[in-house]
C-alpha cells in the first residue's frame, strides 16, 4: 500500500511539473504572417 502511495504522489508530481511546464510556453518569435491589417474607410 505504501508503495502505491509513492507511485500516485510521483506521477502526480511529474503532472503538476509538466502542466507548469507547458502553461508557461516556450516563448518564442510570434508569428510573421497574418494578424492585423489596416482597413481602408471610404470617404463619405
Amino acid at each position: 500500500m505504501r508503495m502505491l502511495r509513492r507511485v500516485i504522489v510521483a506521477l502526480t508530481l511529474a503532472g503538476t511539473f509538466f502542466g507548469v511546464l507547458r502553461m508557461r510556453g516556450k516563448g518564442g518569435v510570434p508569428p510573421q504572417v497574418g494578424g492585423w491589417r489596416e482597413v481602408d474607410i471610404p470617404a463619405r
